[in-house]
């Protein structure tokens, strides 16, 4: 048998990125069983077979995503003079959603189908025009609104059609006026919302990354449209500060400015802030300058007066709003994927440790889901009552987690992949 070698430049590159894929790969199946086998994240309706793109927080994952929700409203509110909290209805006329664009092509993906396996897929997903499934032919792309139909009221029909909310903006629009009046707030302020927000997506995919039902974080800055570049950059800065001071490394992050043909039926400007998934840059967070056609639109529906009137400057015009909107599902994503590590051999020296791999979520302490841990070194009566003593005391004032189940190594390791900050452990001595 004759054994050839070929030299070319381009095998070295690309034997490294297979290897790269792979390991990124393998990367994101051992963040998913991390999330199934701490409690992080579910399946929705798991003992059915699964729901597909929903998706359950288990007891670590309520934590962790509560501390991610705490920390953005921490920093968009308690730490801002002029922006206050809202929690808007999820339900809401479709008038709504008939002045926001949402009804009409503005909010709608290009659908294409299979006619061999009838699978459905964006368009600007598909490589090639064949199905990425079967190799079948695809049918011209049409159309495919993302808003979620409902009804309300006991009849189904036309009159009881309503939406779940794609965006969570549109219900601080709504309370524009009611807001700045209670709180006699001045051009420029801010209104923050955490809440759900519904997308029939085509196509979801990448975990937690693409899914139907979600939490956004959203604030929108009301200010004066000549200062709306001021405003812009300030937050578009802000945002990717708090990424960095929670512990995202800084070469994981990126901007991405859009392009004009990207920009939203809304958008004058959009940047969004990218993050290095194991599937590759993603948008974790935008930032947009939606110019007055939110506040322009809903005056022009609705018949009521949306613009300011500045006493100063005399001045009346409807306020530009400046966006940050991200998502608390994605945020978690990107906390889990930034903090997993593997210790190959564990950090002990015994026989048994050192065969394995040690895995540690290295979360940032604000974020973390339990605190402490409170371990009794064996499992004997006067060890256990003051453990517990102790483990009651402390849980007055942080998340704590007790246990005393198995050996002190494994209690320690199954903190470690939760993120506990510390292990309290009481022995005789």
């Amino acid at each position: 048998m004759n054994l050839k070698i070929y030299s070319n430049n381009a095998v070295p590159f690309l034997f490294f990125f297979f290897c790269h894929n792979v390991l990124m790969e393998n990367l994101m199946e051992k963040i998913i069983s991390l999330c199934r086998r701490r409690g992080f994240i579910w399946q929705s309706s798991e003992i059915y077979g699964g729901f597909a793109s929903c998706y359950d927080f288990g007891p670590s994952g309520v934590e962790l995503k509560n501390n991610i929700k705490k920390a953005w409203w921490k920093e968009m509110v308690y730490q801002e003079e002029s922006i206050v909290g809202l929690d808007a209805a999820i339900l809401m006329t479709p008038k709504v959603w008939q002045a926001s664009g949402h009804l009409t092509a503005g909010f709608a993906d290009s659908l294409v189908e299979c006619k061999k396996c009838h699978h459905r897929f964006r368009k600007d997903q598909i490589e090639k025009n064949e199905c990425p499934d079967c190799k079948g032919e695809l049918t011209p792309e049409k159309k495919f609104n993302l808003m979620m139909k409902t009804f309300c009221g006991p009849v189904e029909d036309e009159a009881a059609v309503t939406y779940l909310r794609a965006e969570t903006c549109q219900g601080i629009y709504m309370n524009y006026e009611n807001v700045r009046q209670s709180m006699r707030l001045k051009i420029p302020f801010g209104i923050a919302q955490i809440g759900k927000a519904f997308r029939n997506e085509i196509t979801p995919k990448d975990f937690i990354f693409r899914t139907r039902e979600f939490d956004q974080m959203e604030m929108e800055w009301f200010c004066k449209g000549r200062e709306a570049d001021k405003w812009f950059e300030y937050f578009k800065n802000k945002r990717m500060n708090w990424y960095l001071g929670l512990g995202i490394k800084k070469e994981n992050l990126r901007f991405r400015e859009h392009q004009k043909d990207e920009l939203a039926h809304y958008a004058k400007r959009a940047v969004d802030i990218e993050y290095r998934f194991p599937f590759g840059w993603k948008e974790i967070e935008g930032i947009h300058d939606r110019t007055d056609f939110d506040l322009r639109n809903h005056s022009k529906f609705s018949g009521k007066d949306l613009s300011y009137f500045d006493e100063e400057t005399k001045e009346k015009f409807i306020p530009h709003i400046i966006e940050t909107s991200a998502g608390a599902d994605r945020s978690t994503l990107v906390f889990l994927t930034e903090s997993y590590n593997e210790i190959k051999g564990g950090r002990t020296t015994t026989t048994e440790s050192t065969k394995e791999v040690e895995v540690m979520l290295r979360l940032h302490q604000d974020l973390a889901p339990i605190k402490i841990a409170i371990l009794p070194l064996v499992k004997k009566e006067p060890l256990i009552k003051l453990a517990r003593e102790i483990y009651l005391n402390f849980k007055k004032y942080w998340p704590v987690q007790y246990d005393e189940a198995s050996s002190i190594g494994r209690r320690y390791r199954r903190g470690d992949e939760i993120g506990t900050l510390f292990a309290v452990t009481i022995d005789f001595e």
